[in-house]
């Protein structure tokens, strides 16, 4: 039996539907393909990890893929985000080339950061990706930075701070958050929550029940949303955006959702049952974007299974071409390594 929908689901379910009139086609079409490069993306260094030829470790964002294509979706091309250590998802939707971050994965020469940031450290400045730090939280103190220096240049564009939910105890986020909203700067802060800070459920470390309650504390705007409906954080962020650009400050959006993943490769999972993660995959958020898409009779089921082989042929094809390319060269091994 499905249960009946709350207020707010049918509220979601009508923004949604405006939305699918609202937007163009292609950008529908966009966000479909970007959520499937990053599920097959993450599915296809997961392989490659367990046939040893990615090294370190990595953090896996599968089951989160809405909150970082609805998120970037509301940016222009000019604007900026930073991120964090399961940052491969706002990596592709912030435009990257898949071999260039595979290459980057496999620790090649030709990687973004010429095989020395691995996972949790890809950037692409010209791309506006200002990269991330292993560091929980690191990415918050220097978006307050980068967003007093856009504000400083009277720039247009606006930045997006991602970080986890464990971030949101840390405090950095707090001092960061104070000072954004006292000085009214353009960044929008976006918790990626997926309700564990590595093995601690979220219930356990905080005494409210939304991440985003604590922007009250701060003067700004708060809202948590489906971290699975890719519209509904597409149209939460927006607004937040278009906030921050008018010169109005910051704001905290919470986007509620799950990883079917552990923390890390290391991780047993020992902390949460299996029937509680099998209960999430049944909410996998591309799955619900194709149901949408298909149901409100937006593209053919045809169409929709075009862009799912087009993008797991692109992740295919990224993967050959990155296992081809030269490994670091000793001659300049030392290069960007700083020593006293």
């Amino acid at each position: 039996m499905t249960p009946e929908k709350t207020k707010s689901e049918k509220g979601a379910a009508s923004n949604s539907l405006h939305l699918l009139r609202e937007l163009p086609r292609e950008q529908l079409a966009w966000m479909l393909q970007r959520m499937c490069e990053i599920r097959y993306f993450e599915e296809k260094a997961e392989e490659l990890y367990v046939r040893g030829l990615v090294h370190g470790t990595m953090h896996l964002s599968i089951g989160q893929e809405a909150g970082s294509v609805g998120s970037i979706a509301a940016l222009r091309k000019e604007d900026l985000i930073i991120h964090h250590h399961r940052g491969h998802g706002h990596t592709i939707a912030k435009g990257a080339n898949l071999t260039t971050m595979m290459a980057e994965f496999l620790g090649k020469e030709a990687g973004y950061c010429r095989g020395r940031g691995g996972s949790m450290h890809i950037a692409d400045i010209p791309g506006g990706n200002l990269g991330a730090t292993g560091v929980v939280g690191a990415g918050i103190p220097t978006a307050v930075g980068i967003a007093l220096a856009l504000q400083m240049h009277r720039s247009e564009q606006v930045l997006l701070s991602f970080f986890g939910d464990g971030a949101s105890n840390e405090g950095e986020f707090h001092e960061s958050l104070n000072m954004a909203s006292t000085w009214k700067l353009p960044v929008v802060f976006i918790c990626d929550n997926n309700q564990y800070g590595m093995s601690m459920h979220l219930s356990k470390v905080m005494n409210i029940k939304n991440v985003s309650d604590r922007a009250t504390s701060y003067g700004i705007p708060g809202k948590t949303v489906d971290g699975n409906d890719v519209l509904a954080i597409y149209a939460a962020v927006k607004a937040a955006v278009e906030h921050a650009r008018a010169g109005k400050g910051p704001s905290l959006i919470d986007c509620l959702s799950y990883r079917w993943r552990g923390h890390s490769k290391s991780d047993r999972n020992l902390y949460r049952t299996q029937k509680e993660i099998e209960e999430w995959k049944h909410k996998c958020p591309i799955q619900r974007f194709k149901g949408i898409l298909a149901e409100n009779a937006v593209m053919s089921s045809e169409e929709i299974e075009a862009l799912d082989q087009a993008a797991k042929a692109a992740i295919d094809r990224a993967a050959e071409e990155a296992q081809t390319l030269p490994e670091p060269s000793p001659e300049n091994m030392e290069d960007e390594v700083y020593a006293l």
